[in-house]
């Protein structure tokens, strides 16, 4: 069930509105309002996450399959944090390289736990963290 809608005004630099405009443009936004939107409620997980909160992310990380080890380290370390780990999808990038996205949930303290003992492990090439909301606020 949605809200009921409230109009509101907001004064800006020419400038501003036209780079706003042009950026509303380039990703596709039906409306300065669905943008503005996008942009308040960004700004609205963000402090979820830093108020630490329970909330909901992706980490999503990068490695070579042939390194020694590396399969048993991440799948126990997805262990240790089973109780923020909902599931996971591993993906084949290459011949070497293997992809993994972990759905999470939880307080932030502990997904940023899992996030740093995963990007730890040797032979991660890369990762991330990516942060939402559990959705309660909005």
């Amino acid at each position: 069930m949605s809200s009921p809608l409230t109009r509101m005004s907001i004064t800006l630099e020419e400038n501003v509105l036209r780079q706003f405009d042009a950026l509303i443009k380039q990703q596709g936004f039906p409306s300065r309002s669905e943008a503005v939107k996008q942009l308040i409620k960004a700004s609205l997980v963000e402090q979820e996450w830093e108020a630490g909160e329970v909330v909901a992310g992706v980490i999503t990380f990068v490695y070579d399959h042939h390194k020694s080890r590396i399969l048993q380290e991440l799948t126990a370390k997805q262990h240790d944090f089973g109780a923020i780990v909902l599931c996971s999808q591993h993906v084949h990038l290459d011949h070497d390289n293997c992809m993994e996205n972990i759905i999470v949930k939880g307080p932030v303290d502990e997904l940023r736990a899992l996030f740093h003992a995963l990007e730890a492990i040797k032979g991660i090439k890369h990762s991330s963290l990516s942060m939402t909301t559990v959705g309660c606020h909005f």
